[in-house]
């Protein structure tokens, strides 16, 4: 996933989070695993998906919580 825009992602249905959500900790997974195996030729990947993957989290407690912020 590149380049998540947090006003997109405010669009979208919890379901549309919670499935982004679950194919970008994949993701994560993936990356630490070839990190491990020393074959990562960009570490910045890591970096990425962990912060992409905190976005949609906040996002999903905001709507938990009732907060609309941007919108």
């Amino acid at each position: 996933m590149s380049d998540i825009n947090m006003d997109d992602l405010r669009q979208l249905e919890e379901r549309d989070l919670l499935d982004r959500l679950k194919q970008l900790e994949n993701e994560f997974l993936d990356l630490r695993i070839e990190m491990h195996h020393g074959r990562m030729t960009t570490p910045s990947k890591i970096e990425k998906a962990r912060k992409d993957i905190a976005r949609i989290k906040t996002l999903l407690r905001e709507k938990e919580l009732g907060i609309n912020r941007g919108a």
